[in-house]
């Protein structure tokens, strides 16, 4: 009811707007097919039906009964009829009974998760906003929030920064972790990453203002207050029974003069916040979002409290004391954000590798001690500093961190129903929590609406996972208790350099890794039931690619220590449910398999014996129930089919993830972790992945004139549906002029070789004289080059003689 209240605009007075015109007048042109509902989705769940409930279990018996039936009737039967069905139809119908039982186990963890999470949302009851500000009135705690950055458009991340800034907290702290090379030689780049290091501060000055305004309010209510009482307020007599009643005459104008000083402070931040999304600039729908529900939604949130403010004014009632300190802390939580950057790159004791993760231990693991700098070999080191006043970076220590993607935001209260969840009673084993984040709507783009698509999905299979205790931290967005990191620390020596990783960066999936370290050390993970973060998608098929083949590499190398999880957990004699074994299982395994699995059902002509109508009995409830979830989140039922294309067209991204991580396993190199692209323009996608998908149309279509031919009736209506699904994905997603320059240029790519220097003729520069000598790297560093350079003889050591 609280968020009915807070979007009705006819409850909200003077709520103003904050987009002057639509984002076609802005000259962005949308697709056909593009998404035209820009309004996100309600930020509770939709309690759902008892037929809703009803129907999700009778989908898991169908899906049950239909397999088992499949077996039956059909591979079972086939061999007692056939005694002697040859070494080629035995191996045919192994190998199709494994691929269905794999993909029909999928669906089932589908519809079993998504059963999970409508228990959830049935359950779910919303914490009143006067028991938050209860609980955090007198709150010590504080919370870090990191946000790592590589090569981000500044807007980008100045919107995840606002929305952090914003956040309601009494102690928050926002730390942007740029991992740019800190010296860039690219004026465009060096460009970009000045405007990226102003942000912080552009941020906390314009947060001044009415941070001190909020201070001052409050500080000026607690003095009148606390102030001096008069000692003959409490010792009046019959004889003065009318000066009495005067003074509590003077006593309500008192308390109705508060009440309007209130009013007044709500009503100035209310303004300065509309006054600030007037001010913005509207291009696309994430800047939309941004406007409307991260700067006005909290403008709407105050201009709530001051509708009931005036209410209780008109009818000459008053808050309680409390309560209305309470009112004044929540404008301080409000402006009161601490905001700063940091760069590891600029220091040589600190880890380089490229990936987030590392990023995000670099920091982790200064929090909470002082340290003085110190010039080395021409590079800066940290080190403990040892006296107070030796200290040149001080990096304060809190309970709680927040991991924040670059391309997300957050609505208003995110940290305070979270970090209220984590200290509410029961869960003080809880390490992580995160609401797993929705896309934004409105997309411009018909790839970028079907995979926000798939994003809200996600959304509730992962609502659901967490029914059954088999959370996985997803790494947009996620507050996690700073003590349980420390748990799973893992401390080497680099380059006589300590090195600490709380985040393992072993996969490019960290946060899944993560999840099964936390596990192993007692602690578990769950996700908040509400919608409160959003985070970008990948508008065009090329950034896309770099997204979805990330996400399909490193589940199968982290599953071996699941099995250690399990094992540890059993010797400790906790309880643990086969459910979920199996969906933590399907997640990090389900690409690999379902992957394979499609590609033998599209290369492999099986006997049309095995064919049988109880396969699509089998899968029917699984499209059925995912076409329900896409309408409950706003898309259409139509959208099954689309996904069932782009997954058809992602079919070699998939599998390219898959062979990298056995590549892993097998040498033991990290997979270097590429970021998804966050730019405006088309990214170009990799030739390979433009090919294949046409391949696959081809190969559909050869299907469909050889089972003609021979009248295998089943293998030509799938292979007609992949043809068609297919072929209409790569015009819709790829864009058929778009294939053609990927492919071209894939093919330049590869004909063109770049130099390079032969082995041993790299060029050396030699000093002259002793005042060219870097004196302090040799001291420092010692012989960085191994004695390479000095293997050369006589000449070459008469050539690097300082006489």
């Amino acid at each position: 009811m609280t968020d009915q209240l807070v979007d009705s605009p006819d409850l909200v007075p003077n709520s103003g707007t904050a987009i002057d015109e639509p984002s076609e007048a802005k000259g962005r042109k949308r697709q056909w097919g593009s998404e035209r509902r820009s309004e996100p989705l309600p930020i509770v769940h939709p309690k759902p039906s008892a037929r809703k409930i009803v129907l999700g279990r009778l989908a898991i018996l169908v899906t049950v009964g239909a397999w088992m039936y499949y077996v039956v009737s059909t591979i079972i039967r086939e061999f007692i009829n056939n005694p002697n069905p040859g070494f080629r139809f035995t191996i045919e119908s192994v190998s199709y009974v494994v691929v269905v039982t794999f993909l029909t186990f999928s669906a089932l963890m589908y519809l079993m998760a998504r059963q999970g999470a409508l228990y959830r949302f049935r359950e779910h009851r919303r914490v009143p906003r006067g028991e938050l500000d209860n609980h955090f009135a007198d709150y010590q705690h504080g919370i870090t929030v990191l946000v790592p950055s590589y090569a981000e458009e500044p807007g980008v991340v100045r919107a995840t920064l606002w929305s952090a800034a914003l956040q309601e907290f009494p102690d928050l702290r926002v730390v942007l972790l740029l991992d740019d090379p800190p010296n860039p030689t690219d004026p465009e780049k060096a460009r970009r990453l000045d405007e990226t290091r102003a942000l912080a501060g552009q941020i906390e000055r314009a947060l001044s203002a009415p941070a001190a305004r909020a201070n001052s309010a409050l500080a000026a209510y607690r003095a009148r207050r606390n102030g001096p009482v008069d000692p003959a307020a409490g010792s009046a007599s019959p004889a003065t029974k009318k000066t009495g009643k005067q003074k509590g005459a003077q006593q309500k104008l008192r308390d109705l003069d508060e009440l309007d000083l209130l009013i007044a402070e709500y009503e100035a931040a209310a303004e300065w916040l509309e006054a600030m999304a007037e001010a913005e600039s509207v291009h696309d729908h994430v800047d939309e979002f941004f406007v409307d529900l991260v700067i006005m939604g909290l403008a709407r949130e105050l201009r709530l409290v001051l509708l009931a403010l005036t209410s209780a004014k008109a009818q000459g009632a008053l808050p309680a004391p409390e309560r209305m300190e309470q009112l004044y802390l929540r404008l301080t939580w409000i402006f009161n954000g601490r905001l700063e950057s940091f760069e590891r790159k600029r220091y040589a004791s600190l880890s380089h590798e490229a990936n987030k993760a590392m990023n995000l231990n670099a920091y982790i693991s200064l929090m909470g001690q002082r340290w003085r700098k110190e010039e080395a070999g021409g590079a800066t080191l940290l080190r403990p500093a040892t006296t107070p006043h030796e200290d040149d970076l001080a990096v304060p220590d809190s309970t709680y961190l927040l991991t924040l993607d670059a391309d997300s935001l957050l609505l208003r209260d995110y940290c305070l129903r979270l970090v209220y969840f984590l200290e509410s009673a029961g869960n003080e084993r809880v390490a992580v929590t995160q609401t797993p984040y929705s896309s934004f709507r409105g997309a411009p783009t018909r790839i970028e609406r079907i995979a926000g698509a798939t994003t809200d999905i996600q959304h509730i299979l992962h609502q659901g996972m967490s029914y059954y205790g088999a959370t996985f931290w997803v790494g947009a967005n996620a507050i996690i208790r700073k003590r349980a990191l420390e748990d799973i620390v893992e401390v080497e020596t680099v380059g006589g350099f300590e090195v600490r990783t709380y985040i393992q960066d072993r996969t490019v999936i960290e946060d899944t890794e993560s999840s099964i370290d936390l596990g192993a050390h007692g602690w578990t993970l769950v996700n908040y039931p509400e919608r409160l973060s959003y985070s970008a998608t990948p508008p065009d098929f090329g950034s896309l690619v770099v997204q979805r083949r990330r996400w399909a590499n490193g589940g199968l190398l982290i599953l071996p220590k699941l099995w250690n999880q399990l094992s540890q957990r059993r010797l400790q004699r906790e309880r643990i449910l086969i459910r979920e074994v199996l969906l933590r299982v399907n997640y990090m395994a389900s690409i690999c398999w379902a992957s394979f699995g499609l590609l033998f059902l599209l290369a492999y002509p099986y006997d049309s014996r095995l064919l049988s109508p109880a396969v699509f009995v089998a899968a029917l409830p699984y499209f059925l129930c995912m076409g329900s979830d896409l309408r409950d989140c706003g898309h259409r039922f139509s959208d099954i089919f689309r996904i069932y294309g782009f997954n058809l067209i992602l079919l070699p991204v998939n599998l390219a993830g898959v062979l990298k991580s056995l590549q892993q396993g097998l040498t033991g190199d990290k997979i270097p972790f590429v970021r998804t692209p966050k730019v405006k323009n088309r990214t170009a996608a990799p030739a390979i992945y433009v090919l294949i998908p046409y391949l696959i149309v081809a190969f559909s279509l050869l299907t469909i004139w050889r089972d003609w031919q021979q009248g295998n009736w089943g293998n030509v209506a799938f292979a007609t549906l992949n043809a068609v699904l297919a072929m209409t994905c790569i015009q819709a997603y790829i864009g058929l002029w778009n294939s053609v320059v990927d492919i071209s240029l894939g093919a330049l790519n590869w004909l063109y070789v770049s130099p390079k220097s032969k082995a041993g003729k790299e060029p050396v520069v030699v000093p002259k004289s002793a005042e060219e000598v870097d004196w302090e790297s040799i001291l420092y560093h010692g012989d960085r080059r191994l004695n390479r350079d000095l293997r050369g003889g006589t000449d070459r050591r008469r050539r690097i003689s300082l006489r």
